[in-house]
């Protein structure tokens, strides 16, 4: 039976980082082990502040899950005592990497994944003015950009801006559900002639039906409406792609579920995650070689990774190493 520990990490970031609902200079996580026989297991997590959770609400979670944990659940049953979140994300990622060492056998192994393999990777590029936002495309060789969007006066102009400084580049672009109706068919064209591969969560969660009236040339993907995969089957009439992200999934474990059901439904995939280090990217990166973007670059951002942490080569991220997780 497991022993419980975790700690709340602020890491620092190089510069700030800006969407449309607010910056942040620092990024807030919190880190699971799980000791059984002298292995340890590791996991992360990112509160995320739009669905109410924050440190001190998500570490209370984690404690109230000791007794279980320490009573012999498993990751399986983890599943049914937590709900899809933050805490359990970082509780079942420390799972997954505890029953690795514990057999001696990677993960994607374990979960009956492809072997991992470099992946193109986004590079985000944090909400700037049209002009700086193309500098920063300039600036980085990943052959997907990422753009926050925020200001409808200066969006299109961003899009333009950063696909003629970055030509050869696929665009992601990021409405964060801050696309105002009368401004969506703009956008659509704009995309459609600029590079643009995917549109995120154009409209708030909860008003996703304005998606069937609104067909686009461009992917649609669902963020901030899915996360876990109860929703797919719904979304699937709306969406054209759905973003995976283990902190709203509640684990790698709901997010393989996540991954399977979506390709039932023919959906395009995008594993996602919040800004934060490697220990939270090494559990998603995992899935990468079935997705169609990988939107993995948390690490980047920050003054100071964990040790072991991965690696980014020329656009691509690298596989973890056995000393980071998995």
């Amino acid at each position: 039976m497991p022993s419980l520990q975790y700690q709340a990490i602020s890491s620092r970031l190089k510069q700030t980082f800006a969407i449309s609902r607010g910056s942040k200079t620092s990024a807030e996580t919190i880190r699971v082990t799980l000791i059984e026989n002298g292995v340890a297991g590791h996991g992360e997590c990112v509160p995320y502040g739009r669905y109410g959770e924050t440190v001190a609400n998500v570490s209370d979670q984690i404690e109230q899950a000791r007794p279980a944990l320490e009573n012999g659940i498993d990751r399986e049953a983890l599943q049914t005592i937590m709900p899809a979140g933050a805490a359990r994300c970082a509780i079942d990622c420390a799972f997954w990497d505890l029953e690795s060492k514990r057999a001696n056998v990677p993960v994607w192994q374990l979960a009956g994944l492809p072997a991992p393999t470099a992946l193109p990777c986004t590079m985000s590029l944090s909400l700037d003015t049209p002009d700086k936002m193309a500098m920063a495309a300039k600036q980085t060789p990943a052959v997907w950009l990422k753009l926050k969007l925020g200001d409808k006066k200066q969006d299109i102009d961003r899009i333009i801006a950063v696909h003629a400084a970055r030509p050869d580049a696929s665009l992601v672009i990021d409405g964060n559900e801050g696309i105002a109706e009368s401004d969506y068919t703009a956008l659509i064209e704009a995309a459609a002639s600029n590079g643009v591969a995917f549109i995120e969560q154009p409209f708030a969660s909860g008003r996703d039906d304005l998606l069937l009236e609104r067909r686009s040339s461009v992917s649609i993907c669902a963020d901030e409406s899915v996360h876990t995969s109860a929703d797919i089957a719904d979304l699937s009439r709306k969406y054209d792609a759905i973003n995976i992200k283990l902190d709203k999934a509640g684990g790698l474990t709901e997010a393989i579920n996540m991954l399977r059901q979506a390709q039932q439904y023919d959906l395009k995939i995008m594993i996602g995650c919040m800004v934060a280090g490697s220990l939270s990217m090494a559990p998603a990166l995992l899935l990468g070689t079935a997705a169609d973007v990988i939107d993995l670059d948390g690490p980047l951002w920050l003054a100071n990774d964990i040790a072991h942490g991965l690696r980014y080569h020329n656009g691509e991220v690298l596989p973890a190493t056995p000393q980071l997780w998995g």
